[in-house]
């Protein structure tokens, strides 16, 4: 589990196609720290193995569901990625609950200066994520927990503070650009608890009036 709180901004360094897969090395130094072979690193908000430690590199593997669900496809040498280890059972969960597996990807629509170094992202959603988004609930955007400040015809916007615009990488983002997108895992479960209760029947009019209301 991870919490959408970046820790680090990585290089990509080499992306090399294997078939429908791919395998990726990128170039860090944070997020090293304290991680073993097999270790899970989120890069872009995507949970992936992180392999073949070397002293300021890591690959991981990338499977065709990832790339045809992320952005990950997108990335090319050079590629500014955000970086973050999983979450410590004694840590603080500073962002909000991010799983690290991507629902799908929006579509950069503005990325505008909104004045004492803030900035106002919108993102255009594919429809079928928009009922997961409500107003002032969270949302993982390139693995980086936000608030979201507005939704609209299927465009959220969010609000981007100095040091998420400095310390991510939203500031090379450009219109027309994908971004990963994660909706809250508590929504999902309202949604499916709310319809294995109509599917059973429920509390409706009709058993009411059976029941003498």
């Amino acid at each position: 589990m991870f919490t959408g709180i970046i820790e680090e901004l990585g290089e990509v360094e080499s992306l090399q196609w294997q078939g429908t897969g791919a395998q990726l090395r990128v170039r860090c130094c944070k997020v090293l720290e304290g991680m073993s072979e097999g270790a899970s690193i989120a890069l872009n908000g995507v949970c992936l193995t992180a392999v073949d430690f070397r002293p300021n590199s890591f690959t991981a593997d990338l499977t065709p569901e990832s790339l045809r669900r992320s952005n990950l496809s997108d990335l090319r040498p050079r590629s500014v990625v955000n970086l973050e280890r999983p979450l410590t059972a004694d840590g603080r969960l500073s962002g909000h609950i991010v799983q690290g597996h991507v629902d799908g990807t929006g579509e950069v629509v503005t990325l505008e200066p909104l004045g004492g170094r803030s900035w106002w992202l919108k993102v255009r959603v594919p429809g079928e994520l928009e009922r997961y988004l409500v107003h002032k609930g969270s949302v993982a955007i390139d693995g980086i927990s936000l608030t979201v400040a507005a939704l609209e015809d299927n465009v959220l916007a969010v609000s981007v503070i100095p040091h998420t615009f400095e310390t991510t990488n939203l500031r090379t983002r450009r219109a027309g650009d994908r971004v990963n997108l994660e909706c809250d895992i508590l929504a999902k479960y309202v949604e499916k608890l709310l319809g294995v209760r109509q599917a059973s029947g429920g509390l409706t009019e009709d058993k009411l009036r059976t029941l003498g209301y």
